[in-house]
């Protein structure tokens, strides 16, 4: 059987007092009620960093500059190939919130538990840690 490949962008974004901004995931979708750093699916034709600013305008309404490559991760499900795509953003214009209605909220890196996130983050969350 052949995997479906996914492509997503992430966005790390960290404040000029070194905290993060995460969100919940909302109800209806994989890992409900989870937080993650916000972003989504690279579609057909653009690049992940395009991808990004995109989903960062879409899911929390800023306008993301310059945002630096920080790791990529793939991994499998039993559907599918995922492979992430993790962005450092510092510089924006505007103020995150959930466009979608999600709850949001600003976490120093050691407030970021490991459990509260889908796995697939906890490498990134251990990395943010630690630097």
């Amino acid at each position: 059987m052949v995997q479906k490949q996914l492509s997503v962008a992430v966005g790390i974004i960290r404040n000029a007092e070194q905290r993060f901004f995460i969100a919940r995931r909302p109800e209806g979708v994989h890992m409900a009620g989870m937080w993650e750093f916000p972003g989504g699916k690279v579609e057909t034709g653009e690049t992940p960093e395009q991808a990004l600013i995109r989903e960062l305008r879409e899911e929390t309404g800023i306008k993301a500059e310059n945002p630096q490559p920080l790791n990529t991760k793939t991994f499998s499900t039993s559907e599918r190939m995922i492979t992430l795509h993790f962005f450092l953003v510092e510089c924006w214009k505007g103020d995150p919130y959930g466009r979608e209605g999600q709850a949001s909220r600003w976490l120093r890196a050691d407030e970021l538990l490991e459990d509260e996130f889908p796995p697939a983050n906890a490498e990134m969350i251990r990395w943010l840690k630690s630097n």
